[in-house]
């Protein structure tokens, strides 16, 4: 048992204190054992549920969600502050300290009237505040724990801002093409998938010029996927309910026959 006084509502130091006495000696003997590492999963399933939240625009959720993720925050803060090394006050005046240096036009004398010209500043000043001399730093700072399609992107929009582009997103559908001919390529020479020009490489940059030409049409690539998931989730469901035998027992000419009689419903 731990000396703690429960109240009817709590506030943002409560949370902090909640979260030293379940690591403290008496607390809870799961809290004691997590490190960055074995919570590193938690922390990315709540930042998930919180978008879930967020598209499905229930406040209710929102506010529970957020809480989770101040939850992770707080704990991985509080492992820091027992090995010495920072406290929360340093996480809260880190982000305060940036927010003000990357908002001179709000906190300082320059002018940004539109939100083009936030972006470009607050660009300029992150490469600053971060060291990055080059196009090639800013890109090795994209994080690599990003999504695959999401980091693509990022890396695109950065290479695009250094001139380093297409004139426009019809004008990359040829290499689209290219790479398209080449995973052909190499699925017909049926070497390792993991080789020099394999399957995974061809892939990867199929992929990653899809990304592109996402960004330079300014359509999210990972919410463009998931949209493709939800319809071809739609779609399937119509191709079981339709077939009048078990899939496997199809050609595949009929499975496509089939897939484009429940297509043209939608």
């Amino acid at each position: 048992m731990v000396d703690f006084q429960c109240k009817a509502r709590y506030n943002w130091e409560d949370l902090l204190e909640i979260t030293r006495l379940l690591r403290a000696p008496g607390g809870c003997p799961w809290d004691r054992e997590q490190t960055h590492d074995s919570i590193r999963r938690n922390f990315l399933e709540e930042t998930y549920e919180v978008l879930d939240a967020l598209d499905r625009d229930d406040p209710h959720a929102m506010c529970e969600e957020l809480g989770d993720i101040l939850m992770q925050v707080a704990l991985h803060a509080q492992i820091e502050a027992e090995q010495g090394r920072f406290t929360m006050e340093d996480v809260v005046d880190g982000v305060s300290q940036k927010l003000v240096y990357r908002h001179p036009h709000v906190f300082g004398a320059a002018r940004a009237d539109t939100t083009e010209e936030v972006l470009t500043n607050w660009e300029a000043l992150k490469r600053t505040e971060k060291g990055q001399r080059s196009t090639a730093d800013a890109i090795e700072a994209v994080p690599h724990t990003l999504p695959a399609l999401w980091r693509a992107e990022k890396i695109a929009s950065r290479t695009a801002k250094a001139g380093f582009d297409w004139s426009s997103a019809v004008s990359a559908l040829g290499k689209l093409e290219e790479e398209v001919r080449e995973l052909r390529q190499a699925l017909e020479a049926g070497g390792p998938a993991e080789a020099s020009h394999g399957v995974r490489e061809e892939l990867g940059d199929l992929l990653f010029i899809s990304a592109k030409i996402g960004q330079m049409s300014g359509v999210d690539p990972e919410e463009a996927l998931h949209l493709a998931c939800d319809k071809f989730d739609r779609r399937f469901r119509r191709v079981e309910t339709a077939a009048d035998k078990p899939l496997p027992a199809y050609t595949e000419e009929e499975l496509v026959a089939l897939w484009k009689s429940v297509k043209e419903l939608s």
